[in-house]
């Protein structure tokens, strides 16, 4: 026969009912694929890693095309630096949130390192806070649902 075996916890029965005394409300819970030494890793190296990309971003924003210098170089490195910090710090902090909260801490996040991206190039300071608002406003948006659609007013996840 051509057909795969049942998946453990999974449902093997066409319409997905329980069998005989099974609960239906229990959920099986997706296998986590790394373990917590790994989660410990990724917890600091994303952040790392997206700092890194964010400071060279605004460094090579800031130069527009000329020479690299020392000053060029610096602001990317303090970019990048504190880019990571609070990156690490909202993803140990804003969980513990209400989920309105988390969903504006990772706004104003997100706002502010857009704006001082864009204020890099030479566009006006109208402008970059125009451009600023409507990322912040966008993200908050897509937080805020995904954050309401998940968790209770606790800020415990949903599943």
């Amino acid at each position: 026969m051509a057909q795969a075996a049942p998946a453990p916890g999974g449902t093997s029965r066409p319409g997905g009912r329980p069998e005989i005394g099974e609960r239906a409300d229990v959920r099986a819970r997706p296998p986590d694929v790394f373990d917590a030494r790994t989660h410990r890793i990724a917890h600091v190296a994303v952040p790392v890693v997206l700092g890194l990309l964010y400071g060279y971003w605004v460094a090579a924003d800031a130069r527009q095309g000329g020479d690299i210098t020392g000053g060029n170089l610096l602001l990317g490195w303090v970019s990048a630096l504190v880019f990571a910090v609070v990156c690490m710090a909202l993803l140990t902090l804003a969980p513990r949130m209400p989920r309105e909260v988390h969903a504006l801490l990772w706004t104003a996040f997100t706002g502010v390192a857009f704006g001082f991206l864009y204020i890099q190039t030479p566009h006006s300071v109208w402008r970059t806070v125009l451009m600023s608002l409507l990322v912040a406003g966008c993200t908050f948006a897509t937080f805020f649902y995904r954050y309401y659609t998940r968790e209770d007013a606790f800020g415990r996840r949903v599943r």
